[in-house]
């Protein structure tokens, strides 16, 4: 990846920097600030923290975009950093990783990185199975944002993507607003412009842990309110179906354990994709207003309420994590250590015209909108079973 080389080169300096990191303040979470700070592909890059009324820390680098920590309270008034991540961007350098990303041009996957817009073929940069993934091997994850505190609660990072980039036409011009709320949710939106006819599908690729620990996330409790989802075949590019949840282990309009039908590989959608890694069509239609789906931890009683104006969402139970990375405070994240709830337009939709588009033209301007909102429930959770 032409990107990951170039800015391996600031290991040295980086890395030198950090040698004074006992010296230097620390965010509630942990981090060191300095530990974030590099001249990379002639950009700098840094850590920004957001702090609202309760307390609540969320800090963001404006390498990829990226979440790192998010800070909330528990049941017993503890804070607990449910994110995975690392404490320093030069292993977010050395581990290509979506932990935490803004994920684009277009999130999820383009069928064998084919794309026809107004009857003219482009092919881009595969890195899955074939398939272009998450904007392809130099996509926004991977890129340095231009970053501008707006305020305590507020983060605004823009990003140039030239035309070609990755094979996608069109130079884009986009932004992403993350803003801390005094109600302690995360809100994201997302605007982009482009001067050529393209497609865009951006999102917010956090693994969360509502544990708090990243050890194992199965027990999580989840609810998706979805009636169908859209399968896949065994190289998790979607099939143009979309079928019912009714009796298979992806129905979860009710509160269910994850772990409770993941092994469940006598169902071939589970067995395609070691799990869950599905996108699932919501009720809510692109209601804003309507929680699309709740996960809650019965270990520390947070609980987490996504909110979208997308018609669907991608639900990752983290089985391509393999206990070969460790990130903050030396954790290894091993398989099913988080949950992944990006919200998005539906896998592939450019070859499926039937779908909601995710054409973007010039003169439009592309918007999209995600609320992660926390709070805690000190429910029974063995009432959720």
């Amino acid at each position: 990846m032409k990107a990951i080389k170039l800015i391996s080169l600031a290991f040295v300096c980086l890395l030198a920097s950090c040698n004074v990191q006992d010296k230097l303040e620390k965010t509630d979470s942990g981090l060191i600030p300095a530990k974030f700070q590099a001249e990379l592909n002639g950009k700098q890059t840094d850590l920004y923290v957001l702090k609202n009324k309760n307390n609540m820390e969320v800090c963001i680098t404006n390498f990829g975009g990226r979440i790192v920590s998010v800070l909330v309270p528990d049941k017993d008034g503890q804070m607990q950093d449910v994110v995975l991540g690392f404490d320093n961007v030069a292993d977010y350098i050395r581990n290509p990783s979506d932990f935490g990303a803004s994920i684009g041009r277009y999130a999820n996957r383009i069928n064998q990185g084919k794309l026809t817009i107004d009857n003219k073929e482009y092919s881009l940069a595969t890195n899955n199975f074939g398939h272009t993934l998450h904007g392809g091997p130099d996509g926004y994850q991977y890129q340095v944002f231009d970053a501008k505190q707006l305020n305590s609660q507020a983060l605004e990072l823009t990003y140039l993507d030239k035309d070609g980039q990755n094979g996608f036409p069109g130079n884009v011009s986009c932004k992403v607003i993350m803003t801390l709320t005094d109600d302690n949710a995360i809100d994201i939106a997302y605007e982009a412009t482009t001067d050529q006819p393209t497609v865009i599908n951006m999102t917010n690729h956090s693994y969360f842990n509502l544990n708090g620990d990243a050890k194992d996330a199965t027990n999580q409790v989840l609810t998706l309110y979805a009636d169908t989802f859209t399968p896949v075949d065994e190289t998790c590019m979607t099939t143009g179906e979309i079928i019912d949840v009714a009796n298979t282990p992806l129905d979860f309009r009710q509160p269910t354990v994850i772990g409770e039908r993941i092994n469940n590989y006598d169902y071939e959608q589970m067995k395609n994709v070691d799990g869950y890694d599905h996108n699932w069509v919501l009720n809510a239609g692109g209601d804003i207003n309507q929680v699309c789906a709740t996960l809650y931890s019965p270990s520390t009683g947070i609980q987490l309420d996504v909110y979208t104006n997308e018609p669907g969402i991608q639900f990752y139970s983290g089985n391509f994590l393999d206990g070969t990375l460790a990130g903050k405070r030396g954790i290894t994240y091993n398989k099913r250590a988080a949950t992944c709830l990006e919200t998005q337009k539906y896998p592939d939709t450019p070859n499926k015209p039937e779908w909601p588009t995710a054409q973007l033209n010039p003169g439009e301007t592309y918007n999209s909108h995600c609320i992660y909102k926390f709070s805690v429930d000190k429910k029974d959770a063995t009432a959720l079973k």
